[in-house]
């Protein structure tokens, strides 16, 4: 109330001094408009909740889980869209540069790297900034549509590595949970930012509708290794694309505090 007070005060100076008869507040200056509505830091303990929240995300200590807390969704705008993402990204891809360098490829054609897709090798951040970063039930219907539009961007720290590998001599495999439905627009875009000479595109088939993604992806690379083929490394956003058996030599977890696939 004193806030609104001091307010009324002040506009009614303005009104007295300026002698007109018709006053018309959207003639003041707009940053105090602008002011009035400034987003309020995240408080201390808040950014060591949410911290602490992300951290046992990624150390995959929490249950299966659908949202994200609440009070964390400004915490994780700005994890996503500031620095710390992005560094975290880079760190990742540069610890799997360092380990592929040291492989000894039999040259033969059968020495592999696994790549998941989404918040693996393309970026879905611009549709789940409209849904909350993950403060919203997951809509499978709303993000087939996103995924249609094929407008996902590059993530320039897997891009780079997915470029080292295929010249260090990697042939890269791609596992994704998307439908075989979508492989056309998938291909259209990984094409179009940059991601080319893949061995194979893996996606969910008739006969797998159903399957959790860790089984699923298991299978898979089962039969990736079935066929002959070494998986020295594997890279996903998720325990699921990493967790399972048989397992790659090295796996590379990257970081999404948004959501969870079991």
């Amino acid at each position: 109330m004193k806030t609104l007070y001091t307010l009324f005060s002040f506009l009614s100076l303005i009104y007295a001094s300026s002698g007109q008869e018709n006053f018309n507040p959207h003639t003041l200056p707009r940053p105090l408009i602008v002011d009035l509505y400034k987003k309020v830091p995240l408080s201390e303990d808040v950014v060591l909740h949410c911290t602490s929240w992300r951290f046992a995300v990624e150390a995959n200590n929490l249950s299966p889980w659908k949202t994200i807390p609440k009070e964390c969704k400004d915490y994780v705008d700005d994890y996503m869209n500031k620095k710390g993402y992005k560094s975290d990204l880079e760190r990742v891809s540069k610890e799997a540069i360092l380990y592929a360098s040291t492989v000894e490829l039999k040259g033969d054609g059968k020495d592999i790297w696994v790549f998941d897709v989404d918040e693996t090798l393309l970026s879905n951040l611009p549709y789940y900034a409209q849904h909350g970063y993950g403060l919203e039930i997951f809509d499978n219907v709303a993000f087939d549509e996103w995924v249609d539009k094929g407008t996902a961007e590059a993530i320039e720290s897997s891009l780079k590595l997915y470029d080292e590998l295929v010249k260090l001599g990697f042939k890269v495999f791609l596992l994704t949970g998307r439908s075989e439905r979508r492989r056309n627009i998938t291909v259209e875009n990984l094409t179009k930012i940059g991601f080319h000479d893949w061995e194979k595109l893996i996606l969910r088939g008739a006969e797998d509708q159903g399957k959790p993604a860790t089984q699923l992806k298991s299978e898979k690379r089962g039969q990736m290794v079935e066929e002959g083929y070494r998986i020295h490394g594997n890279s996903g956003d998720q325990w699921s694309d990493l967790l399972g058996s048989p397992v790659s030599v090295r796996s590379f977890k990257l970081p999404n505090p948004m959501y969870y696939i079991a």
